[in-house]
């Protein structure tokens, strides 16, 4: 979250625009020197009399002497830009207070005292989106991580939890919906068409979970019993144009409620819960107690708008959202270093999530999919963290695929080790002994390990070490068993140049070739440098399945045959390991030996692929899918990304071209299986996308007629968007007329004009450069909006020939937007440069250019500490 703190222009905003700029280095915070706050804070009252350019605050505060830390007469509230306009305790407005950079410090001679801060803010100016900030007419709040700060003075930190009431006050015809966390309890008409609405929430939590809503909304309505027997009101608010797009998260909400009722034990607890759609976010979602806010790409979705994809993500981050109101909300981090405790842990929860509502099998494969291509190049490159950082500078630095993927994966990995029944008795243990607290991450080992009855102590290693480990394997055969020699190392990584062994659990099976005899699953557990395991086969030619179902996130390697592994894609049991066996065929021929043997070997192993009739359509849409270019450049030392992605469109074009009729009539067949939200129906559709660019490779001009003709004849959003990808590639007439009729049919809709610009950045086409700068002056093009400036330079950033062209222009445009974006929005700016920081990984020339532009960044004055820091620690 966004942190960093850019003086705005002097228009009577107490954002202090006169301020002296910010040092580029902030200072280091260790967790090691974590202190408790001097100060409890039982009870908070906060005031808004709402405005869009003046908006008051008042905060009232009850405060105590914290018996466990050390005493201290002053009371220190952490600001971000603001002034106090009145200072009172107890009653009384006292002056002996006094600013320390942008903090308030009060001295306060008792035990207890009550004291009141007014503050103003200016919402319509607020372009970081952090604190109070105006979207679309509405006000809107987000906080974490230290958004709160922006809004009024307070112990803005995760270990300060409070009881909140909230009263809201604004004119009726612009506000007419006024929310805020937890219940409401009170609202009414005021004098001069203004109105009121006051908001309880009962349980205690941090700052970071404090929300607010104004605005001109209407809401889905709907109902949920808990359990125990609760009735909880659901209303999810959105403009009224947008409300028949609704219901598939309503549904989410519900489907998510009953499952963690019954998978966790986690009964909700208040009579409300609220969601807000909003167009401005820098994030996906956030889950303020009782009134999530979200990012209204994940909550609108109906058939024409939306793809597969976009309703399986609306589902899952619904859910994620909801699951934190206990891993997160009742249970919450003592400090930002153990963030990974509540977003680790939700994210495997919106995993298993989403495993039991679909396919578990391609679930998996997708979440290993997002995880290689990006979470291990972070693991690889300069900015690799481990899951609980020992120190920082900027927390909204550290909202990372590291804390949150990997992160998920660590628990994972104690899921598997401790079985689903056990684990379900830890969890029960953490939620009982830490709710209402902010708690550790050692605080959630220590219950899985009375809970589940684990020695985790080497385990822990996993949270404070970075990088992916590799885990060579190798196999012999002796006195009628399978020896299975496994040896681990971690790379180095930035401050962590030695590591030591970690608990690596791995699920393994050894199948038999010749009698196409599959092995009995069996887990065993990697704990030490070099390890040999003996496994029972009698057999003469033995499959080894490793890793399955991906149990640990390492890097494997290991030396096979093609025919081990082209029996492991087309025979093994497990699907990751199968869909692992494809990708392992196809990066041995794109990066190690690019030969006719492992070319005819993939190509035999899609050829089954597509005439197995034991699998479904999910499954065989993952299976043909080739390894992303993010991936593939894991694979090499200092790659060339141009001569990659070319080799890798050669494969997919021999592939066309080699099973082209295979490939025909599987289109056909799916093309012929009408719309619906079923699995058999969606697989159809994902079968489709995936031939349809294998036929495009091998044949761009009969491909277009295909994608042109599924394109208009498109029922869905699915198969549209599909056909658009394929011609926004092709330099072919049929690209300009679909993409001129797609900008027309949807123009008025802005999360479909994300897409828009999207499909046309993340294209294959040659002159992608020119495009993106065109696309920048259009009209419906702004840097304001974070979900339109990711849709195109985000997408951008993933072209081999266009961000990695070996002119350096890519990079160029990218260090450019980062220089733009950065006084308007620091946190998103800051996310650009992570691409930028891939330089140790590309061939000389590109190295160079990419590192030239990084050292143009960290010479800019000015720069936010969250974009400085990020451009200092790639540049190292």
């Amino acid at each position: 979250m966004d942190i960093a703190r850019t003086p705005s222009t002097p228009d009577g905003n107490p954002h202090l625009a006169d301020a002296p700029p910010e040092p580029r280095e902030p200072p280091v915070i260790r967790r090691e020197d974590y202190q408790p706050f001097g100060w409890l804070v039982p009870t908070t009252h906060l005031a808004f009399d709402l405005e869009p350019e003046q908006t008051t605050v008042t905060a009232t505060l009850q405060v105590e002497r914290n018996p466990a830390a050390t005493p201290s007469p002053i009371l220190r509230l952490n600001g971000d830009g603001l002034k106090p306009l009145g200072v009172e305790v107890d009653g009384e407005p006292v002056n002996s207070w006094a600013m320390e950079g942008d903090d308030l410090m009060v001295t306060l001679p008792a035990e207890r005292h009550q004291v009141r801060v007014v503050t103003r803010l200016n919402p319509a100016e607020n372009s970081q989106l952090m604190g109070l900030y105006a979207s679309g007419g509405m006000l809107c709040t987000q906080c974490e991580a230290e958004g709160f700060r922006r809004i009024t003075f307070f112990p803005d930190r995760p270990d300060v939890l409070s009881t909140y009431t909230v009263r809201l006050t604004g004119d009726k015809h612009a506000f007419p919906v006024l929310l805020s966390n937890g219940n409401k309890v009170a609202e009414g008409a005021l004098a001069d068409g203004r109105h009121f609405a006051e908001w309880h929430d009962p349980w205690p939590k941090p700052s970071y979970l404090f929300a607010l809503v104004a605005g001109d909304l209407v809401a889905r309505r709907d109902r949920f019993v808990t359990r125990a027997g609760r009735q909880v009101e659901l209303a999810i608010w959105v403009a009224d144009e947008d409300l028949s797009r609704t219901q598939h998260a309503m549904d989410s909400v519900k489907q998510a409620m009953r499952w963690d009722e019954d998978v966790f034990g986690r009964e909700y607890d208040l009579d409300a819960f609220n969601i807000v759609a909003v167009g401005d976010f820098n994030m996906g979602a956030m889950e303020n107690k009782g009134l999530n806010i979200f990012n209204t790409k994940y909550v609108l979705a109906d058939v024409d708008t939306a793809t597969d994809g976009d309703f399986d993500g609306v589902q899952g981050v619904i859910a994620h959202e909801y699951f934190h109101n206990w891993s997160g909300n009742r249970v919450t981090c003592r400090d930002w270093f153990q963030l990974s405790l509540k977003e680790g842990f939700t994210v495997l929860r919106d995993q298993l999530f989403s495993e039991d509502m679909h396919s578990a099998a391609v679930k998996r494969i997708e979440d290993v999919r997002v995880l290689r291509s990006i979470q291990f190049p972070e693991d690889s490159g300069p900015l690799a963290h481990p899951i609980r950082p020992d120190s920082f500078r900027e927390i909204s630095n550290f909202y990372t695929a590291t804390i949150y993927n990997k992160g998920a994966e660590v628990i994972r990995m104690m899921r598997t080790m401790a079985g689903t029944a056990r684990f379900r008795v830890a969890t029960d243990l953490y939620f009982a002994r830490h709710d209402g607290e902010a708690a550790t991450c050692e605080d959630f080992i220590r219950a899985v390990e009375d809970g589940a009855g684990l020695d985790l102590s080497q385990f822990r290693l996993w949270y404070g070490q970075a990088g992916t480990p590799v885990v060579t394997a190798s196999t012999r055969g002796e006195n009628g068993e399978l020896v299975l020699s496994l040896r681990q190392t971690t790379p180095p990584t930035p401050g962590q140049p030695d590591k030591r062994p970690m608990p690596i659990p791995l699920k393994v099976a050894v199948h038999d070739r010749a009698s196409r005899t599959l092995g009995e699953e069996r887990l065993i557990l990697l704990d030490e440098a070099e390890q040999e395991v003996r496994l029972p086969f009698t057999g003469s030619t033995p499959a080894l399945s490793i890793n399955r179902g991906f149990t640990a996130p390492v890097s494997l390697r290991r030396d096979v045959s093609l025919d081990e592994l082209l029996f492991l894609a087309t025979c093994d049991d497990d699907p990751f390991s199968r869909s692992e066996a494809l990708q392992e065929l196809a990066v041995r021929h794109l990066v190690h030996r690019p030969d006719a043997a492992g070319r005819d070997a993939l190509g035999e192993a899609f050829r089954a692929t597509l005439a197995d009739e034991s699998i479904d359509d999910m499954l065989r849409g993952e299976l043909l899918m080739l390894p992303g270019m993010s991936y593939l450049m894991e694979q090499v030392e200092r790659g060339d990304p141009g001569e990659l992605h070319a080799r890798r469109e050669g494969l997919k074009a021999w592939l066309g071209d080699r099973l082209g009729d295979e490939m025909r009539d599987h289109y056909a067949r799916a093309a012929a299986v009408p719309f619906a939200l079923s699995a058999a129906a969606k697989g159809a559709r994902k079968v489709k996308s995936a031939i349809l660019s294998y036929l495009a490779a091998a044949d761009p001009k009969a491909a277009a007629l295909i994608a042109a003709e599924q394109s208009a004849a498109a029922d869905n959003m699915t198969d549209r968007q599909g056909a658009l990808m394929v011609l926004a590639g092709l330099d072919l007439p049929e690209r300009a007329e679909q993409l001129a009729a797609f900008f027309e049919r949807y123009r008025s809709n802005p999360l479909v004009i994300d897409k828009w610009f999207a499909i046309q950045a993340m294209s294959a086409h040659p002159l992608v450069i020119d495009q993106v700068r065109e696309l920048e002056r259009h009209p419906d093009f702004t840097l304001r909006n974070p979900n339109r400036v990711r849709s195109l330079f985000m997408a951008f950033t993933g072209t081999p020939q266009g961000f990695h062209a070996p002119s350096g222009e890519g990079y160029r445009m990218i260090a450019d937007l980062i220089l733009r974006l950065d006084p308007i929005n620091p946190q998103t700016a800051a996310r650009f440069v992570a691409p930028l920081g891939r330089w140790r990984r590309l061939e000389a020339g590109r190295a160079a250019l990419m590192r030239e532009q990084l050292q143009r960044l960290a010479d800019a004055p000015r720069l936010s500490r969250d974009t400085y820091e990020q451009v200092s620690r790639s540049l190292g």
